[in-house]
C-alpha cells in the first residue's frame, strides 16, 4: 500500500510540476510554449505517467479520478483517502517547487475562469466527464486496451486542455488547481474545480453504464 500511495504522490508531482511549469516558464519567457505547448506538455505527461505508475496505483494522479474509481467499484473506499492525500501533496510539493524556482511569479501556473463562472463550472464538469469515459472504458478489458491507455487518456486531456484552457483553464483534476492556489495564497473561486471536477466524475459512470450497456467491472 506504500508503494501505491508513493506512486501517486510522485505522479501527481510530476504532473504539476511538468504541466504548471509549462504554464510558468511560458509566462516568463514571452509566450515561447504557447498555449498549444502547454496542452501538449499535460497531455503528454499523463500519458508518461500512466506508463510509469499505471502497473503500480492505477495511476489515477487525480482526487476526483479516485473517488471516480470508488463509486465504480474499481478501488476500495478504505484506500480513497491514502489516495487523495497523496495526490494533494504531490500537487503541493511540485507547486512549492516552482516558487523556488521561479520566485517572482505569482500564478504558479493556477486555474481561473477568463469568462462567467458559470460557464467554466459547467465546462469543467462537461472535460471531467468526458476524461473520465475515456479512462473507464480504456483501463480494463482486453490486453490491447491497456496497451493504449496511456495514448488515450493523454490524448483527452491534451484535447481538452487545447480548445477549454483559454476558458477555463480545463483543470479536469482538483490536485491541479489546488495545488497553485494554495501555494500562491489565491483562493479566488477556489471552490469551482474541486466541486465541478467530482461532480464530473461522478456524471461519467452512468454515462460509461449506459452507454456500454454493462455494470462496470470491479
Amino acid at each position: 500500500m506504500k508503494h501505491r500511495f508513493f506512486a501517486e504522490f510522485l505522479g501527481t508531482f510530476i504532473l504539476v510540476f511538468a504541466g504548471t511549469g509549462a504554464i510558468v516558464v511560458n509566462e516568463i519567457s514571452d509566450g515561447v510554449i504557447g498555449h498549444a505547448g502547454i496542452a501538449l506538455t499535460f497531455g503528454l505527461v499523463v500519458a508518461a505517467m500512466i506508463y510509469t505508475f499505471g502497473d503500480v496505483s492505477g495511476a489515477h494522479l487525480n482526487p476526483a479520478v479516485s473517488i471516480g474509481f470508488v463509486l465504480a467499484g474499481r478501488l476500495p473506499a478504505a484506500d480513497l483517502f491514502g489516495y487523495i492525500a497523496s495526490q494533494m501533496l504531490g500537487a503541493l510539493c511540485a507547486s512549492g517547487m516552482l516558487k523556488l524556482l521561479f520566485p517572482k511569479t505569482e500564478s504558479l501556473g493556477m486555474t481561473l475562469p477568463s469568462g462567467g463562472v458559470s460557464q467554466s463550472f459547467f465546462l469543467e464538469i462537461i472535460l471531467t466527464a468526458i476524461m473520465m469515459l475515456t479512462i473507464l472504458s480504456v483501463s480494463y478489458g482486453a490486453k490491447e486496451k491497456g496497451i493504449t491507455a496511456a495514448i488515450a487518456i493523454g490524448s483527452v486531456v491534451g484535447l481538452e486542455a487545447m480548445f477549454a484552457g483559454p476558458i477555463s483553464g480545463a483543470s479536469m483534476n482538483p490536485a491541479r488547481s489546488l495545488g497553485p492556489a494554495l501555494v500562491s495564497g489565491n483562493f479566488t473561486h477556489i471552490w469551482l474545480y474541486p466541486v465541478a471536477t467530482v461532480l464530473g466524475a461522478i456524471l461519467a459512470i452512468p454515462l460509461y453504464r449506459f452507454s456500454h450497456q454493462t455494470e462496470i467491472p470491479s
